[in-house]
């Protein structure tokens, strides 16, 4: 059982044998317990209405474990149900807490994680439903997820589940094996030349070179971003330089997984714009760690105005912990990138 639970958890009781169970997971857990006024404790959060409660709260948190029949918690989270990719999980127990039901998001929103945490808090059991864990076999959201790829059509997701159920073999293209199937029988590793077009297939890269639109695209979030940048140089002149150097070379978005600078830029303003827009956290080096990475690209400039020879280069090669160098140094009148692919 994946153990990705969610981070941010709310628990809702109805009742006092609810408001008793939903403290004891909240301790084991952490999370948010709301309880109706009548039963809150003094560590509680009263409410009144859960419909109007689950409106202001679902998309707040990201899991949501309600002490209440299935079928009340259907009612109150139907308006809100926007997508698998987006929704969190959703679990419901009853008051005895013998059961605890994986209601939505099983896979990417951990919610089957989440049934089985609380299950194992309570002593109850947890109920899945999803096919591939009944079944057994691997589910390839779930693999994403666990490797830390990004699904780039998340529609073909079920047609690979589908047919590891039906216990057909799925071919993957996977350079780096970076989602470990290579001895997997269920899979059969192929080079691009052995592609088969239409087939059950998933496809692994950092480029955006898959040929097949039938194919599930996974992107591995490998690519370290090493930038430089003048003073007050907005945000979105630095993503578009990194959004043009990305097309020129083939390399997908979607397999960003950090930015890195010097530690001068830790308080610009367009640098934390660029890392925000990317979905990262920015890393920033002090100029004596950046110092000691040998770039092939050094600058005198860079040198003289920042006291390293290089920014860009040895930033990426630092955050992907000497990895290799995809695009070396890159720059406008304003911006620097360099790409590096972490080991």
């Amino acid at each position: 059982m994946n153990t990705m639970l969610p981070e941010h958890i709310a628990f809702y009781a109805l009742t006092r044998k609810g408001a008793k169970l939903a403290r004891s997971m909240a301790d084991a857990m952490g999370g948010t317990v709301f309880a109706t006024t009548r039963h809150a404790g003094d560590e509680d959060m009263p409410f009144d209405s859960l419909t109007d409660l689950v409106a202001e709260t679902f998309h707040r948190f990201d899991g949501h474990v309600f002490m209440a029949a299935a079928g009340i918690v259907v009612r109150c989270i139907a308006p809100h149900i926007k997508s698998k990719e987006t929704d969190p999980a959703v679990v419901c127990l009853d008051q005895e807490g013998r059961f605890a039901v994986s209601l939505l998001s099983g896979h990417l929103g951990g919610g089957n994680a989440l049934a089985d945490r609380c299950a194992d808090v309570v002593g109850g059991q947890a109920v899945i439903t999803t096919a591939t864990d009944s079944a057994g076999v691997v589910s390839m959201d779930m693999l994403a997820k666990e490797k830390g790829a990004t699904i780039g059509n998340i529609e073909q997701v079920k047609v690979v589940n589908g047919a590891l159920l039906d216990k057909r073999t799925v071919q993957v293209f996977d350079t780096k094996n970076f989602l470990g199937l290579k001895d997997n029988d269920l899979f059969e590793v192929v080079s691009k030349d052995q592609w088969q077009m239409g087939a059950p297939g998933v496809w692994v890269s950092v480029y955006d070179d898959c040929p097949d639109a039938d194919a599930l695209w996974l992107y591995p979030r490998v690519l370290m971003l090493g930038v430089g940048c003048r003073r007050g140089i907005p945000g979105d002149e630095i993503f578009d330089h990194i959004r043009n150097v990305f097309d020129l070379s083939g390399l997908s978005m979607d397999a960003v997984g950090g930015l890195a600078s010097i530690d001068a830029k830790s308080d610009e303003p367009g640098m934390l714009e660029a890392a925000s827009s990317l979905g990262v956290e920015p890393i920033f080096y002090p100029k004596e760690v950046l110092d000691k990475v040998e770039a092939p690209n050094p600058s005198g400039m860079v040198m003289q105005r920042m006291g390293v020879g290089s920014v860009s280069e040895a930033a990426a090669l630092l955050l992907s912990e000497g990895g290799e160098l995809l695009v070396e140094k890159t720059k406008t009148k304003t911006v620097t990138l360099a790409v590096a692919r972490k080991r």
